[in-house]
């Protein structure tokens, strides 16, 4: 096991010259700017984000791939910044399975230990208590050619272990992968973690993956770390409007509003719908009439009643699910997004009444984007 250490990097690619502004540099040059986490020892860490964010990039100088432009990075109490790959002890599965061809998968397993001199029954003993983990020791005399998508990918993951690393980097791992054998390897995985009790991060722009292996999230958006923390607390606590609407499937609803007062209270309202919800007791506070916010609530908290106290809205789609209904409603110029577990049916402009859980609801500042608080 390790512990990983980012402290202030920065990496771009081009070669122009560093641009200075008194203390603070000219960010729009990097791919990652200013990153620092701590993976603790034995942890899984899941780094997420969108394509282009800057996440593969990152594993990829933790690995020694590339190389950093400013910042320090830490395995333990060791800076590795001017380490070769092959000293960091890291071990690295890519999307890719890059597998040799001409090799069983029992020699590609034992490829870099047999390159490191390794003695053949060391590797014999090491391939023999790694195989199982990731069910492919009944594949060792088969080559790559006769293997499904998965069993490659399960041979990659398992090469990278059997090197003993003290950290693990997966890097989009299941992308390749039909929905049904991502949700099997992404159980293998989370049980090989916890019997091989090494450090992980993976790499993915899928948040059900990182919500169901990482203990703790990293969300990133152009190059920038945006909210780290627990799946539960990116979820229930997102710190701005991006991770708000990136985390949950559906996404939250993040609508633009005004507060206006009335008689018998404040209400948020939106342009172009009669809609009108009642500012929270919590945030009463806050309020002020005419003050722009952006209401933010998940489809699971908006609740259909049947109190004639709401205002009537009309639905535009309706999506059965089995197990679950989404129902669509226009707000505007907009959409709000509900999820149903009633066994309701809706046809297109059928007309319903909305009520919030209100304290499930969120206010960003339409300006910067922050969580309100």
């Amino acid at each position: 096991m390790s512990r990983l250490i980012l402290k202030n990097v920065y990496k771009r690619y081009d070669n122009a010259e560093k641009k200075w502004f008194g203390k603070k540099k000219a960010l729009n040059d990097f791919a990652v700017k200013d990153f620092s986490f701590e993976c603790p020892d034995n942890s899984f860490i899941g780094i997420l984000g969108p394509s282009g964010c800057g996440k593969s990039t990152t594993l990829r100088m933790i690995a020694g791939l590339e190389q950093i432009t400013d910042g320090s990075i830490f395995i333990d109490d060791v800076r590795i910044n001017n380490l070769l790959p092959k000293d960091r002890n890291i071990g690295l599965a890519f999307e890719d399975y890059a597998l040799y061809p001409p090799l069983t998968v029992y020699d590609n397993l034992a490829f870099n230990l047999r390159a490191k001199k390794t003695p053949a029954d060391k590797i014999k003993a090491v391939i023999d208590k790694v195989a199982p983990l990731l069910k492919v020791d009944e594949l060792l005399r088969m080559k790559p050619s006769a293997l499904s998508g998965g069993q490659k990918q399960r041979v990659n993951i398992a090469r990278a272990i059997v090197r003993q690393p003290g950290l693990l980097l997966l890097d989009e791992p299941l992308s390749h992968l039909d929905g049904k054998m991502r949700q099997t390897l992404r159980q293998e995985i989370k049980r090989m973690h916890r019997e091989i009790k090494c450090t992980t991060i993976i790499v993915t722009h899928d948040q059900i993956e990182a919500m169901s292996l990482a203990d703790i999230i990293i969300i990133m958006k152009d190059g920038e770390l945006q909210q780290m923390g627990t799946p539960l607390e990116v979820y229930d606590s997102p710190v701005n409007e991006f991770v708000a609407g990136f985390i949950g499937e559906p996404p939250m609803n993040l609508l633009k509003s005004v507060i206006v007062k009335r008689e018998t209270g404040f209400f948020f309202t939106f342009d172009g719908s009669d809609l009108r919800v009642k500012v929270p007791e919590r945030y009463l506070p806050l309020a002020a009439d005419g003050k722009k916010v952006t209401l933010g609530v998940r489809p699971i908290d908006v609740l259909i009643t049947q109190a004639d106290t709401s205002t009537p809205v009309a639905v535009v789609v309706y999506e059965n699910f089995g197990d679950e209904r989404r129902v669509s409603v226009r707000v505007g110029e907009g959409h709000l997004n509900i999820t149903t577990t009633e066994n309701v049916a809706y046809k297109n402009g059928d007309t319903i009444r909305l009520d919030f859980n209100s304290e499930k609801t969120h206010l960003f500042d339409p300006e910067s984007g922050d969580v309100i608080k």
